[in-house]
């Protein structure tokens, strides 16, 4: 009995995620049974990696919940971050869609739960969709407004500029409206913003000391940021 009840349990959780993820949530009852039948369901460790950069991926990846990294290791090691995916972000669909090589490194943020559907279920069965392309174009296209976010982000050439423009990007992302401004909803340490900005970790520390003093962000008790209205006051958009 209690097998059967978190079988039906797993079953409600994850109709649930399907229909949260835009491209799939156009589905029929029928296509969505359908699409089940077809993706395999796995978890990964936070700091796992998930997909290596050059890997020749044959599936495209669904993000069930937890949080992903998308990252580039430059000649001397350094990491570089590219974006941040959440639940109900995909990633893997430029390989899916073009058979070439992975352009990046993908590692759980988080305790994660993917699914996977291959390369030729996801032509057969998705890519022929009319609904599912338009919104697959959609997708791609935030993504690339995006991409163009964090390449302005690089246009800055002082450390305040950079810093300001990742927790303005991260704010569009994960953002979540407070009575006191607007609260980034997963944890950055200042290791990642600066891997985001091209920083030292030390650089992050004095200006988001700085950007604390001057009461334009706030660090919560669970850590998280809180930009207040004078930071985005003080701060060009994306």
């Amino acid at each position: 009995m209690k097998k059967d009840l978190r079988a039906a349990t797993q079953r409600a959780r994850t109709d649930f995620v399907i229909r949260g993820i835009p491209f799939l949530s156009c589905l029929s009852d029928r296509e969505i049974a359908e699409f089940k039948g077809l993706i395999v369901e796995k978890y990964f460790q936070k700091n796992q990696p998930i997909l290596h950069e050059e890997d020749t991926s044959h599936y495209l990846y669904f993000i069930f919940s937890g949080k992903v990294k998308i990252i580039r290791l430059s000649a001397d090691g350094k990491e570089k971050m590219l974006a941040i995916h959440k639940r109900g972000d995909f990633f893997g669909e430029m390989a899916i869609l073009d058979g070439g090589t992975a352009p990046a490194t993908v590692i759980a943020l988080e305790n994660t739960w993917i699914a996977l559907i291959s390369r030729e279920a996801f032509h057969r069965h998705l890519l022929n969709n009319n609904k599912v392309l338009r919104e697959i174009i959609a997708m791609l296209c935030g993504r690339l407004r995006g991409a163009w976010s964090m390449i302005k982000v690089m246009t800055f050439t002082d450390a305040e500029h950079r810093i300001r423009a990742v927790l303005n990007y991260m704010a569009q992302q994960f953002g979540v409206p407070d009575s006191e401004g607007t609260l980034i909803d997963m944890k950055l340490t200042h290791g990642d913003i600066g891997n985001f900005a091209s920083l030292t970790r030390e650089t992050v520390t004095r200006m988001i000391n700085r950007l604390e003093k001057s009461k334009e962000i706030e660090i919560t008790p669970r850590k998280l940021i809180l930009l207040k209205p004078a930071f985005h006051k003080n701060t060009d958009p994306l």
